[in-house]
């Protein structure tokens, strides 16, 4: 029978404390989950059985802002869209109907997914988001729809996702 030798104490060390290392950080999602249930003040999403969802809240339940209304308040995205080219110029309406019909469709199932601002830019449009599963979605509903030019830069250390669409 083989027998290996052990690592040296600190090579454990090392493993142990990358372990315990964040490897992500979302000043907005809170590191234990709320006692059940909690209701939004704004929005009225309900906080229950350790998601949130669309729900009729009890009358005795305590208020808690839901993490997107928090983000919407300090105006700080997860996610940033941004739309250019000559076909978003012509076909404008259209491509923001998508858009919000997209946002609909998320936010029906998952709360926390929704559009922060529709602002108009030198360049076209920017839409920020208050998820990065939103602004990819719209960036592949869009891709889908009108093909075009599609990228993604996704920053880890700050959970933030840049899409950028072109046609």
């Amino acid at each position: 029978m083989k027998t290996f030798p052990s690592q040296p104490s600190a090579q454990r060390r090392a493993k142990r404390d990358a372990l315990l290392r964040e490897t992500r950080h979302d000043s907005y999602k809170p590191r234990r989950k709320p006692m059940s249930p909690r209701v939004c003040p704004d929005c009225k999403a309900l906080f229950k059985d350790g998601r949130w969802g669309w729900a009729v809240a009890p009358a005795s339940v305590l208020k808690q802002k839901c993490p997107a209304c928090q983000r919407i308040h300090d105006d700080f995205p997860a996610g940033y869209v941004t739309l250019t080219g000559e076909f978003l110029a012509t076909h404008r309406d259209e491509v923001l109907h998508l858009v919000h019909n997209h946002e609909v469709r998320e936010k029906s199932e998952h709360p926390l997914q929704r559009i922060m601002k529709v602002a108009d830019t030198p360049e076209g449009l920017l839409i920020t988001t208050t998820d990065v599963h939103l602004a990819r979605g719209i960036g592949d509903a869009l891709h889908h729809a009108y093909r075009g030019k599609l990228d993604y830069h996704y920053n880890p250390e700050q959970t933030l996702l840049r899409v950028r669409w072109e046609r």
